[in-house]
């Protein structure tokens, strides 16, 4: 069941993609509508799936780097959808959905299944830690994909003969708006994720700090990025293409940390 599961999560979330670039370029709405339906579906179906996994397991899927990063994936189609149906961004989809995809299907072309969860994570403060870490992570590639679409349309407007994208996607306003939106969410959740993970490091090995240098010196950076872009945006002293600039650096990093982390 749960490979027949996971084929079906994998295909939904390459329709979704699928139609979601197509919509952004034909601008048809039965397109958006096919591509929303197929994302929710495929959520519906990766929420059973990790309901199943963890039944079948016994614990929540986070023991090793391909269950995490299939949750990873849960959780950023669940931030992208809300995030469209409260803001109605379509175009967005075009750049968050191949992430999810990317990840889901990256998961299931490494080993992982079976692996037994270690004594050291069987704590609260751990499932607090990665709970927080992965929403902060998801909304930061919501700011990733505005900070991309953002440069896309102020290229297109300096531009004197603006392309089809300069129709496709929103103002400069919009997308610099939901972009302080999603990081004023993002790296609170983050720094909280952070703070969990110290408290559990501390309970675990006596340290609150007891993560390996190699593995997090990254995962620091990525938030000392997205810490001088959220002062900055609460001073008013960053918008628009620096905002965007350092919003794509700070994923970038962030997303690097995870992967050394987790791997």
């Amino acid at each position: 069941m749960l490979a027949i599961l996971s084929l079906l999560i994998v295909f939904a979330y390459f329709l979704a993609t699928l139609k979601h670039i197509l919509f952004l370029i034909y601008r048809r709405h039965q397109l958006l509508t096919i591509a929303l339906w197929a994302g929710l579906l495929g959520l519906l179906l990766h929420t059973l799936n990790l309901i199943v996994y963890t039944r079948k397991m016994g614990h929540l899927p986070f023991a090793n780097f391909s269950e995490s990063l299939a949750f990873f994936s849960w959780v950023m189609v669940l931030t992208y959808l809300f995030v469209e149906f409260r803001y109605k961004i379509p175009s967005l989809g075009t750049f968050v959905m191949p992430l999810a995809l990317l990840s889901i299907t990256y998961s299931q072309l490494i080993p992982g299944e079976g692996t037994p969860l270690s004594p050291l994570v069987q704590n609260v403060w751990f499932l607090v830690h990665i709970a927080f870490a992965f929403l902060g992570i998801a909304a930061f590639a919501l700011t990733f994909g505005l900070g991309i679409m953002y440069m896309i349309q102020e290229g297109q407007l300096k531009s004197r003969r603006p392309g089809g994208f300069y129709y496709r996607l929103p103002s400069l306003e919009i997308l610099d708006s939901l972009g302080y939106k999603t990081l004023a969410w993002g790296f609170p959740l983050l720094t909280m994720g952070l703070l969990a993970g110290s408290i559990w490091a501390h309970s675990a090995k006596g340290s609150f700090w007891g993560w390996d240098p190699l593995k997090s010196w990254p995962l620091l950076i990525g938030w000392i990025i997205y810490g001088i872009l959220f002062i900055g945006r609460i001073r008013g002293w960053w918008r628009g293409r620096k905002a965007a600039r350092w919003s794509v650096l700070g994923f970038v990093a962030v997303a690097l940390s995870y992967l050394i982390h987790t791997y």
